[in-house]
């Protein structure tokens, strides 16, 4: 197969009977109707209540953006299969999901790190606040977010969709992901790729390591706050994105690094499902579940 050539990809289908496929296509619909109504809802009261315009909550619109951009770039399309019956994607629908799919989620892990980095600057040092997390400061932040994923998103695409494919066409993943499309790769030419990844994963590894020593500056500095009110009021500022953190973080790690005498198509399904579809729904809950101001605004929203 020549990767030059006008191909079809073909989807791993969840299930081959026509009643498993519509369960399926019921539960991701489910899925992405909360993504939508949740991260819809924090987008608009984000944006139309003046006493959410904060960094903090600046930042919380952009990852409610980009959770959006996520789940819609690979959740319908699988909804459509199933209810079509088909397991069919062309060549360069395969590539512009490869590409929007990569560039959302680094995208959101870099978010992640800036949110961090704002969360200890209130807290480590608040009498700074204003003056380092300013409204270009902040515009700035997300910016490098955004073009940082972009940036990677388009050179793993560029790649990857460079190397000559021969081993069929069948990719065991409900999308376009690029392990399974480097799988039908005959040549060398993957190593490639696999440098790239390498490079990726070194600049995500120093994220995670900023991520880490914030928040034991972070914690450090709540113990020393002498009111139970006060450290109440931090740690509930900081446990929503160290949730979603964790959240993100522990099912890539888990699909990047389990052995393979653990790996399976169905288990390969599953974790994929954990870091791709499921965040963006639940994020707002987490998010939601214990501010005050946020929750405020949802039910001035609402009525």
């Amino acid at each position: 197969m020549s990767n030059s050539s006008s191909l079809t990809k073909f989807l791993l289908a969840f299930a081959d009977t026509r009643e498993l496929q519509l369960l399926h296509f019921s539960l991701f619909l489910g899925i992405y109707l909360a993504a939508l109504l949740g991260n819809g809802l924090i987008i608009t009261a984000v944006a139309c209540d003046h006493r959410l315009h904060t960094p903090m909550y600046f930042f919380l619109l952009n990852l409610s953006l980009l959770d959006l951009g996520a789940i819609s770039t690979t959740v319908p399309k699988s909804m459509a299969n199933s209810l079509s019956d088909t397991r069919a994607i062309s060549y360069l629908g395969c590539a512009v999901q490869l590409f929007f799919i990569i560039s959302f989620l680094l995208a959101e892990y870099s978010l992640l790190t800036v949110m961090a980095y704002d969360r200890y600057v209130a807290i480590c040092k608040p009498l700074h606040y204003e003056t380092l997390m300013g409204s270009r400061a902040c515009a700035r932040m997300a910016a490098a977010a955004w073009g940082s994923g972009f940036l990677n998103g388009l050179l793993h695409t560029a790649k990857t969709f460079s190397i000559p494919l021969c081993k069929g066409n069948v990719l065991e993943q409900f999308f376009c992901d690029v392990p399974h499309i480097l799988k039908l790769s005959c040549s060398d030419s993957y190593l490639g790729e696999v440098g790239l990844i390498a490079v990726s994963a070194c600049l995500a590894f120093g994220c995670f390591i900023f991520i880490v020593l914030s928040y034991v500056q972070i914690f450090t500095a709540v113990l020393r706050i002498p009111s139970e009110q006060g450290r109440h009021k931090a740690f509930s500022m900081c446990l929503p994105h160290l949730a979603v953190v964790s959240l993100f973080l522990s099912t890539i790690v888990y699909a990047s690094l389990k052995p393979p005498s653990l790996s399976s198509p169905t288990l390969d399904l599953v974790v994929t499902v954990l870091y791709t579809v499921v965040p963006p729904a639940v994020n707002p809950l987490i998010y939601s579940m214990r501010n005050k101001e946020l929750k405020n605004a949802l039910k001035k929203l609402i009525q």
